[in-house]
């Protein structure tokens, strides 16, 4: 869910992540790993977007990844070979602290050939900027700051301020669902209200994650299974045992079972 969340913001408010990562608010447009003519590595963790005269590649990543200069490399090769014209940049995001040395690698050597690209550690970056710009609210309780619970109520009062109700919604999910890196959904939802995040597009789209993986395992069981595994997204969106239960349609018993099991 991570990797659709990070996709659907930067494809949403393209302008304001060019805005960050190349210091100019550029409109860009997504570009469909299917362009590049071979199959992607991983097109679940992908986000490729152009302007007339650049490819933005952004990864978002929650925890380090040993074959991510290879990924970068590769990812460069085939947008060259498609876009020879083209400047591309490369990013790689880090949403959560980590004691890896991985996080720090910047290049990638094959041979006598070396390539370089930029990595960005979310909780080393000034807040600054994310509470400036709509698309980058929900990253902001992940940066550099003494205080999260602070930072969320901030947000929240930031978010308060959008009068449009339906991006309104989807930060606000995304704010939830990023902020239970950090923090508990019980403190969550203390700030954020659950209530505007039904209404979302990525509310909805948590929601039918889980009944597609089930119907990918096949029959009854695996519907429920997938519904089962769904749960805790909604437990860091607030939603309280009894909500979770309507939402997916299931037994109070079978979610209070599956949150005990997974305390366990």
């Amino acid at each position: 869910m991570f990797d659709n969340l990070c996709k659907f913001l930067a494809e949403s408010f393209s302008e304001d992540y060019a805005a960050w990562l190349l210091g100019r608010p550029i409109k860009l447009t997504k570009l469909s790993p299917t362009e590049l003519s071979l199959e992607p590595i991983r097109a679940d963790s992908l986000i490729l977007e152009q302007s007339d005269d650049l490819v933005l590649h952004l990864e978002f990543q929650t925890e380090p990844d040993e074959n991510m200069g290879f990924r970068m490399l590769d990812y460069r090769v085939r947008v060259y070979r498609r876009f020879p014209q083209k400047t591309m940049y490369q990013f790689v995001v880090y949403l959560k602290p980590s004691s890896s040395d991985l996080v720090y690698q910047d290049s990638f050597q094959l041979g006598e050939t070396v390539h370089c690209y930029q990595v960005i550690r979310l909780w080393e970056q000034s807040s600054d900027i994310f509470m400036e710009s709509l698309g980058l609210l929900p990253l902001a309780i992940l940066t550099q700051n003494p205080d999260p619970t602070v930072k969320l109520k901030e947000v929240a009062t930031a978010l308060d301020r959008i009068r449009d109700r339906r991006v309104k919604a989807n930060l606000m999910t995304a704010t939830s669902v990023f902020g239970g890196l950090v923090l508990s959904p019980e403190f969550i939802k203390t700030i954020l209200r659950s209530e505007i995040m039904k209404e979302s597009a990525v509310y909805q789209e948590i929601l039918q994650e889980g009944e597609q993986q089930g119907l990918l395992k096949g029959e009854q069981r695996g519907l429920l299974k997938g519904k089962l595994e769904t749960i805790p997204l909604l437990r860091k969106l607030g939603l309280t045992t009894t909500e979770i239960a309507q939402e997916l349609d299931i037994d109070i018993a079978l979610v209070n079972q599956f949150v005990a099991n997974q305390g366990n």
